[in-house]
């Protein structure tokens, strides 16, 4: 992989296999890849209480809706971040 040098409002990029890759889309791409490996390791049921119900779910469930309300939660502060 090679740096590649770009004009001082670029992004930084690296070349993979002779395409330029943004340095912030290899650890997005990273940190999914650890997401998905941790929520698939994680199978087993937990009880969840949600205020006055507890529900049996497996674990994985759990992490997932957590790591999608957390990535929609983020999508919003950067969507009203740029709109400033």
């Amino acid at each position: 992989m090679a740096q590649k040098t770009s004009g001082p409002h670029d992004p930084p990029t690296l070349t993979v296999k002779g395409r330029d890759v943004r340095i912030r889309t290899i650890g997005l791409v990273a940190l999914a890849a650890l997401a998905i490996w941790f929520i698939a390791a994680n199978t087993e049921s937990v009880e969840v209480r949600l205020w006055i119900p507890t529900v049996t779910l497996p674990l994985w469930a759990v992490l997932t809706v957590t790591l999608v309300v957390g990535v929609a939660i983020g999508m919003l502060f950067a969507h009203r971040r740029a709109r400033r």
